[in-house]
Parts: structure tokens; C-alpha cells; sequence
């Protein structure tokens, strides 16, 4: 009977072969991953934080909001993922245009590298009307109990009153919740619908700047 060394009996030697199909295996698994969570932010849903107070009380500064990417159409990439290098004008099959009170993310137009978030007040068609802070779309006072209003007793005639205006086909007029502390459509103009990133749906995480605490009643909100 052959005698078998100590290696076959407590410590099989390995293949060249064996070795490298593991390697190959794990940079395949990990391949896939990247792959898939690429798609899944291009095409699906994308995280992001909120940076600033002029969505409060709605989105309070250090939410995590998940926003859907498909809830205004497919949209194909104009960049080459993570690097921010534009490839060709956006493409986007089935659009839709979005409703009246959505919270939506979208390229900013004086700087399309950054993403801006605000409600969509005005929609194509609409006559919009901006009187002492109070909307009214159609001749109709918009109910917005939404709004939070730090300053109002303050009165910019830019920022607080509007003459009547046309929304043109294709194109939103957008605000913040907090009027006195919002850069939006009432200083930079329309929106482009073709800008629009997505629609945002859910927090699924909110951390307090101010006393470094997790707000765990915040977790799962519903952005309305």
C-alpha cells in the first residue's frame, strides 16, 4: 500500500489552478456587484443628503432621502458614471411631466453639476401668481400646508410677490417649503422638465448636525 505524506493527510497542497479560479471567481462577484449597483443608481434609485434648511420643515438638514429614477420616464445617462464627464444630451423614453406638489431632484440650471431638490408649484399651462407669499395658480389661492415661513412679516418684492405668469410647455416653476430661505424659481426662473432627476420618495436615515444624534423617528418618512 502506498504511503501517503503529511500533506495529503492534514494539509492538501493547492492548485495553481484552484488558486487563481478562486481569484477569478471573487473579482467576477465583485465585478457583478459594482455593476449592479451602477445600474441601480442610474436607472432605479439614487441616495442623497440634504444639505441645506430650504426644504423644512419637509426635509430637515442631514435627511438621507432615497429618489426614484423612473417615477418621470427612463432616463439614459448623459455622463460617465462617478466621474461627472457629459457624453451627449439627455435621453429620456416615456416622459412625464410631474404633478403639482411632488418634491423632486433635478440638475440646477445656472450649474448642472449640482443637484438642487424643491416642490414643483407651477406645471405647463398654468397661470402662476405670487401675492404677499400666498400662490395662486389659476386665480385660485394654492393650499400649501407645506410651507413653513421664518420671516412672515418680511416682504421682498422679488421673492414675495409675482405678477401673473405663463408656465410654458415643458417647463416648472419651483419653490422651497421655506420661502424666506430658498433660492428657486422665483430668482432663477423656469425648469426644464428634461433637467428633472428624479422624485423624491422616502428618508431611510437623518442625522442631527446640531447635537451629533440620530433621528430615528425620521427613518422610513414618506416625502410628501
Amino acid at each position: 500500500m502506498e504511503n501517503k505524506t503529511m500533506d495529503d493527510q492534514t494539509n492538501p497542497v493547492k492548485s495553481p489552478e484552484k488558486t487563481k479560479s478562486v481569484v477569478r471567481e471573487t473579482a467576477e462577484a465583485f465585478f457583478i456587484a459594482l455593476l449592479l449597483a451602477l445600474f441601480i443608481r442610474t436607472f432605479m434609485v439614487q441616495a442623497f443628503k440634504i444639505p441645506s434648511e430650504s426644504m423644512m420643515k419637509t426635509l430637515l438638514v442631514g435627511d438621507h432621502i432615497l429618489v426614484s429614477k423612473f417615477s418621470y420616464g427612463i432616463h439614459i445617462p448623459n455622463e460617465i458614471p462617478l466621474l461627472d464627464i457629459q457624453l451627449f444630451d439627455d435621453i429620456i423614453f416615456f416622459p412625464e411631466i410631474p404633478e403639482r406638489g411632488d418634491v423632486i431632484v433635478f440638475k440646477f440650471p445656472k450649474d448642472e453639476k449640482k443637484d438642487f431638490i424643491k416642490r414643483v408649484i407651477g406645471v405647463p399651462g398654468d397661470l402662476l401668481e405670487i401675492r404677499n407669499q400666498k400662490v395662486f395658480i389659476n386665480n385660485k389661492l394654492l393650499d400649501e400646508p407645506y410651507v413653513w415661513h421664518q420671516d412672515a412679516n418680511g416682504n421682498l418684492p422679488q421673492r414675495d410677490n409675482i405678477a401673473p405668469l405663463l408656465v410654458p410647455p415643458g417647463m416648472l416653476f419651483m419653490m422651497g417649503d421655506n420661502r424666506e430661505n430658498s433660492q428657486d424659481s422665483r430668482f432663477w426662473g423656469f425648469l426644464d422638465a428634461k433637467k428633472v432627476k428624479g422624485k423624491a420618495q422616502n428618508i431611510y436615515w437623518s442625522w442631527d448636525t446640531e447635537d451629533s444624534s440620530v433621528r430615528t423617528e425620521r427613518f422610513a418618512m414618506s416625502i410628501e
